[in-house]
């Protein structure tokens, strides 16, 4: 069997911090399209989701610093600990990580960050309570009050993933960018056309 151990939010927007816009549906529904087209010996781990386990939905934007300062490392240790042991009992002949340009837990090559001590706790809380108009019409306030910002480097449960399993070979990461999802969709078509023309043990 293959595995593909994809991030939550691109199978279900739902999970996204904000509630989902337009390219988050789009995304899943991209994904879910190239799912529907898989031979039969691949597999789905769609693992839980960091953030949410953490803090719950909604929530609003953070930094990898800001999780890692409210607790996300117990979290990220237990889904890691989930996935190296399905990856161990199963043992995949191939294994496929996908995961979210900027999330601060879940980007393979990009991430988000600021100083966490910057950063306004109350709006946790007032996030929680807003109705989803006003997420989406405030939450780009909170991205540039907290400072937040792009930078190159892996999320938190993506670093420990890289740390766990990089060296493991035929492993595979691909990075899906919500703006702009088909150069990611197109990456993974790629690595299952090379994977599907190895030699079959």
């Amino acid at each position: 069997m293959k595995l593909i151990v994809v991030a939550p939010c691109l199978l279900t927007p739902f999970y996204v911090y904000r509630g989902p816009k337009d390219k988050e549906y789009r995304t899943a529904i991209e994904v879910r399209k190239l799912i529907s087209s898989l031979p039969e010996d691949w597999h789905i781990l769609a693992y839980p989701c960091p953030e949410f386990e953490l803090l719950k939905w909604p929530r609003p934007p953070m930094s990898r610093e800001v999780f890692e300062k409210l607790g996300i490392k117990r979290v990220i240790q237990d889904i890691a600990d989930f996935i190296g042991r399905v990856i161990t009992e199963e043992k995949p002949d191939a294994i496929i990580f996908v995961g979210v340009k900027g999330s601060p837990t879940c980007g393979v090559y990009t991430t988000t960050s600021s100083d966490p001590d910057n950063y306004p706790l109350t709006k946790i809380q007032e996030f929680f309570y807003m109705k989803k108009n006003e997420r989406i019409s405030r939450y780009k306030d909170i991205i540039k009050v907290a400072g937040l910002n792009l930078v190159k480097g892996s999320g938190a449960l993506f670093g420990e993933l890289m740390k766990r399993f990089g060296e493991l070979s035929n492993t595979f990461w691909v990075e899906i960018d919500k703006d702009n999802v088909n150069p990611g969709i197109e990456n993974i078509k790629t690595i299952i056309e090379k994977i599907e023309k190895q030699p079959k043990n």
